[in-house]
C-alpha cells in the first residue's frame, strides 16, 4: 500500500506533507490536536470514556442554557462555543433541535462543532455534532 507520508516534497520536512497533503497526524508528528497535550489525539482516540454511567437522573430542559441566535422567521437556536466549554471532560445533558436529549461527556469544542461520548443507557459511545443542532444543554 501507498504510503504518502513518506514521500518528499522540496521545501517540505519529511513527514510534513507537501502540495495538497496535510501533514500526519493533523498538527504534525507527535504534537497532537489543538487543545489536547501531545499523546492524545481528537476525534475518539486516544480519548477516554468516563469510568461509569452519569448521573442516575434526567434534567429538565427549565434550567438548561438555551441560546438564541436570532435570525429570520422563527428563533434559530445554537450554543455559543464559549457558553458551553465550560462542560468540558463534564457529564453534560444535551437537548437537540431534533427533540432528542441524552447525557453526554464533551471532549472536544471547536468553533462550531463538539464531540465526546453519548450515553445510550448501556454505554458510551464516541459521538459528534454541529452546534447549530444544540438547542440547549446542562453540565454537572
Amino acid at each position: 500500500m501507498f504510503d504518502y507520508r513518506q514521500m518528499q516534497f522540496p521545501g517540505f520536512p519529511p513527514g510534513q506533507g507537501g502540495p495538497g497533503f496535510p501533514s500526519f497526524p493533523p498538527g504534525g508528528q507527535g504534537q497532537g490536536f489543538p487543545g489536547y497535550p501531545p499523546g492524545q489525539q481528537g476525534m475518539g482516540q486516544g480519548q477516554q470514556a468516563p469510568a461509569g454511567p452519569p448521573p442516575a437522573f434526567t434534567p429538565t430542559q427549565a434550567t438548561a442554557q438555551t441560546l438564541s441566535t436570532g435570525g429570520q422567521g422563527p428563533s434559530a437556536f445554537a450554543v455559543d462555543p464559549g457558553a458551553i466549554r465550560g462542560c468540558l471532560f463534564r457529564y453534560t445533558y444535551l437537548w437537540l433541535t431534533s427533540g432528542q436529549s441524552f447525557w453526554f461527556y464533551p471532549t472536544f469544542i471547536g468553533r462550531q462543532s463538539i464531540s465526546g461520548f453519548r450515553w445510550t443507557g448501556f454505554r458510551w459511545v464516541f459521538y459528534g455534532t454541529d452546534l447549530r443542532r444544540v438547542r440547549s444543554f446542562q453540565c454537572f
